[in-house]
């Protein structure tokens, strides 16, 4: 049985291989946001089709046709160079799909470009004190004030915020309207007066997350994406967009090509890891949870170009299965380190710079944020299985 992908797509890979050869080495590791060096990065991978592939060139995209078998060969030949294969975040994996489902042609041309080029930073004002999993519940106001909306309230774990440029902001404009219906999704710049940004230091021992003050932020009127008190549709676009990229099993499929080099290298009383029959059986059981995962990414990416193929299913577990299986490979990567996986920071002995200690807590974080894993199992059976939605009880009626 031929399973290759023919002529055409072998033709490709060799393609992306020789990109690779020729510019894999200049690839920055570890590179810090806004940096030249990842910016040249993205715009080399946008130049020659590998990132931002099928964003129409007016707005800064490589232009091509969306084609899953050509991705596919991206993901695995990149993975497979453990090759930085592109800058993501709120912005790029957020919110330029969503702009480009929803919002105005000026919005497209004014955003998506310095976005996804990597010069435009973003982060995403949701969560609010008393409005984490209820996030309709939410109750930073927007009120309209001539051509501007007078912004105030808080939001609470607002990812990068203290670099970003921009954020996209869910704001309460119709305080009387039903809660779901009284929101609208607002843009606006972080140097905006009346915007205060505290950091928080979360489980990794750096401040990733923070707390948002708003204070008579005045934002222009047309800065709204979608109509007035329509902004749960938009955000229910941001969050589909949000769980595909805390699940992305590109990357879980370049620390998994990692882990198993770091198998191979580690050893007790002169044993590799890699041949210890019960760490091989663990390795191979996260071998076969990536598979499963990247097949579902292909069954979502086919539901994109082929029209009536019904995917949400597969879109709900995806946050709920990536987020798992990453906080299972990084721990499995401690695990076989012995006492050195217990090493963090600074301390001479850690091994990847320490990224499999940092990557452990952040997906043990992940698991509650954009969703908790028992949020997620709700919408799973509720939304996509059509199972009875659980019982809700008055306060007071027990």
């Amino acid at each position: 049985m031929d399973l290759s992908f023919g002529p055409e797509y072998e033709a490709f890979r060799a393609e992306v291989r020789e990109f690779l050869n020729d510019h894999g080495d200049k690839a920055p590791r570890n590179a810090a946001l806004k940096s030249d060096e990842l910016i040249s990065w993205q715009k080399r991978l946008i130049e020659h089709g590998y990132t931002a592939r099928t964003i129409p060139e007016a707005y800064g995209g490589f232009g091509a046709e969306p084609d899953i078998i050509k991705s596919r060969i991206i993901a695995e030949e990149f993975a497979d160079a453990r090759v930085n294969s592109g800058m993501g975040g709120q912005g790029i994996s957020m919110l330029v799909p969503t702009l480009l489902e929803v919002g105005t042609e000026a919005q497209k041309l004014e955003f998506i470009k310095p976005t996804i080029h990597g010069e435009m930073v973003w982060c995403q004002g949701y969560s609010e004190p008393g409005a984490g999993s209820d996030l309709a519940s939410l109750k930073t106001r927007a009120e309209l004030d001539g051509d501007e909306w007078v912004v105030n309230g808080q939001k609470i774990w607002t990812s990068t915020a203290h670099l970003a440029d921009w954020i996209f902001c869910l704001v309460r404009t119709e305080p009387d309207a039903p809660k779901h219906k009284g929101i609208s999704f607002l843009l606006f710049s972080m140097d905006t007066p009346g915007i205060e940004v505290r950091p928080l230091v979360d489980m990794t021992g750096v401040a990733n997350f923070n707390e948002t003050f708003f204070t008579d932020v005045r934002v222009p009127k047309q800065q709204i994406v979608g109509n007035r008190g329509d902004g749960w549709l938009v955000a229910n676009a941001i969050l589909g967009h949000e769980r595909d990229s805390l699940g992305d099993p590109n990357v879980t499929l370049t620390r998994l090509n990692a882990l198993t080099e770091l198998m191979k290298t580690e050893t007790v009383n002169g044993e590799r890891m890699i041949d210890n029959p019960v760490y091989r059986d663990r390795l191979m059981q996260i071998q076969g949870r990536v598979m499963a995962m990247r097949f579902n990414e292909l069954r979502i990416l086919s539901s994109r170009i082929n029209e009536g193929q019904d995917a949400k299913l597969a879109r709900m577990v995806t946050k709920l299965q990536g987020t798992e299986l990453r906080h299972d490979l990084e721990g499995l990567a401690i695990d076989i380190m012995g006492e050195v996986g217990l090493s963090y920071e600074d301390n001479p002995y850690t091994r990847g710079a320490g990224s499999w200690q940092s990557q452990y807590m952040f997906f043990l974080g992940l698991i509650i944020g954009g969703g908790t894993s028992q949020i997620q199992k709700n919408i799973i059976s509720e939304r996509g299985l059509d199972m009875p939605k659980e019982p809700k009880f008055e306060m007071g009626a027990l």
